[in-house]
């Protein structure tokens, strides 16, 4: 009798492949989420070097989720309730106009910026205010958890700037499932969160502010306020580059990301919002810091100005516009003769570059010769000139200091210099003129071809060239008008 045949079943090269595939590590970028199978020292998505880290072999199989009840019926989108969702004034109008009218219930708002800037005095006066019901909606209660300084140093700053009132609840915890507890007790009406850096979750690894505890703390933090539809502020921290700390995803999560700006030797400090869902990105707020707290500036362009009556030589006012806000700016330069081979070119607060290129016109359409001395550049009030419409108060600052006339009293200056010596219009320039005749300024230098009404009391002196500008610049001021 013949054995029994004995049959072998072998793997097949595809469960095989299958296996290996799903025993593969995986590679994330821990700024954008951009995952790959091997190990690249570039994200292929954000382009960020040093940040695509292993995060463990890839999950087998199709993932499927079970159908939870709802429990809430979808409606027709005409039929929600908007009055829920109204913003509540915070009690701070400059921080209202960044916002968009003030906190929605159930918003996330993270306010970044550089240490000693300023964040947690201005949040701090928030809460104060609509514990006291500063807003106009009473008095209420309000958390502010702290996680980098101690409840009694917390105490001492409320004092200082006058922020303590009866319903302001404090906490100094570092901890994300007590903070939750925190909540559920007080059950407030604002929840502060300074910073989120400093949370951690105990189910999390990684040591607090790492890219999971953010992503965590964010995630959980989120998801109370828009259960309990509670307005959330938190605080971030920046990179040395200015840049949110943290995975790229944690401004992504939130609602409103707002950066906060600011010289340390100056008081001016700037809150923009860079996202907003719930009003406009294009506006700015102006604070005055000081010891005795931060207060908001509805009127800044005096900070910027330090000769608004008489002429000075080598100083020349423009306005530029900071969002929808246009600002005064007074521009200053100082020419002097160089014993070196190659002149110094110094700025504060212009940008460099910018400097280069209207050297270069001025030498070489306006026949202004500078090979031969160092040129510096500055602005008042430790202010920052990115756009172009000061590259003609820049130009005639340099002429006048370079001649040693002072420009005439009262004039400013509005526009673009193209490298071919050409002056170009610049945007919301109805709204720079304006300002300039608020401010009693007598006459400006703008672009030729303008289509724009001069204010009461304001002379506009059109010019299409470069040498151009200077020749109106320096001439004598007329009648209230409009001359070429």
């Amino acid at each position: 009798m013949a054995p029994p045949s004995v049959t072998f079943v072998s793997t097949t090269t595809s469960s095989r492949a299958g296996r290996a595939k799903s025993s593969r590590p995986t590679f994330r970028c821990t700024e954008c989420g951009w995952t790959t199978v091997k190990w690249v020292g570039r994200c292929g998505e954000c382009q960020a070097w040093g940040t695509v880290a292993e995060e463990g072999p890839a999950a087998a199989g199709p993932r499927t989720t079970a159908v939870n009840p709802v429990r809430s019926a979808a409606r027709p989108i005409a039929e929600i309730d908007v009055d829920a969702a109204r913003a509540t004034p915070t009690g701070v109008a400059e921080l209202d106009r960044v916002l968009g009218g003030g906190l929605v219930p159930g918003a996330v708002v993270l306010l970044a910026g550089e240490p000693g800037v300023g964040k947690s005095t201005l949040l701090l006066s928030v809460a104060s205010n609509a514990a006291r019901g500063a807003d106009g909606e009473g008095p209420r209660t309000v958390l502010y958890v702290t996680g980098e300084e101690s409840a009694g140093q917390v105490r001492l700053r409320a004092e200082r700037i006058g922020a303590l009132a009866p319903t302001l609840l404090l906490a100094a915890e570092t901890d994300l499932a007590t903070l939750l507890g925190h909540l559920d007790a007080a059950d407030p009406a604002l929840l502060v969160v300074d910073s989120v850096q400093t949370i951690a979750s105990a189910e999390v690894e990684g040591v607090p502010g790492g890219v999971s505890q953010v992503r965590e703390v964010a995630g959980a933090l989120i998801a109370a306020a828009k259960e309990r539809q509670v307005p959330v502020l938190l605080v971030g921290h920046v990179t040395k580059d200015g840049a949110v700390a943290g995975p790229r995803t944690l401004e992504h999560l939130v609602d409103v990301v707002c950066q906060f700006e600011g010289d340390r030797h100056s008081r001016l400090r700037m809150v923009r919002a860079v996202k907003n869902r719930f009003g406009p990105t294009d506006e700015v707020g102006c604070f005055d810091l000081s010891e005795s707290g931060i207060e908001g500036l509805s009127d800044p362009s005096g900070l910027f100005l330090s000769h608004l009556g008489a002429g000075v030589p080598g100083t020349c006012v423009t306005v530029t516009l900071e969002g929808r806000r246009p600002l005064a700016l007074e521009i200053q330069s100082l020419v002097a003769p160089s014993p070196l081979a190659n002149p110094r070119r110094a700025t504060s607060g212009v940008e460099s570059q910018r400097l280069a290129m209207i050297l270069a016109v001025l030498h070489r359409h306006a026949g202004l010769r500078l090979a031969d001395a160092d040129v510096y550049a500055s602005t008042i009030g430790g202010a920052r000139v990115t756009e172009p419409a000061a590259d003609l108060a820049t130009a005639l600052a340099i002429v006048s200091a370079r001649n040693g006339e002072a420009l005439p009293a009262g004039t400013v200056a509005v526009g673009e210099v193209g490298l071919a010596g050409d002056i170009r219009p610049v945007t919301g320039l109805e709204r720079r003129l304006t300002e300039a005749a608020r401010l009693g300024f007598s006459r400006a230098v703008v672009p030729a071809g303008v289509s724009v009404r001069a204010p009461a009391g304001l002379r506009l002196a059109e010019a299409r060239h470069i040498a151009e500008a200077v020749e109106l610049a320096s001439a004598a001021p007329a009648e209230p008008g409009r001359s070429r």
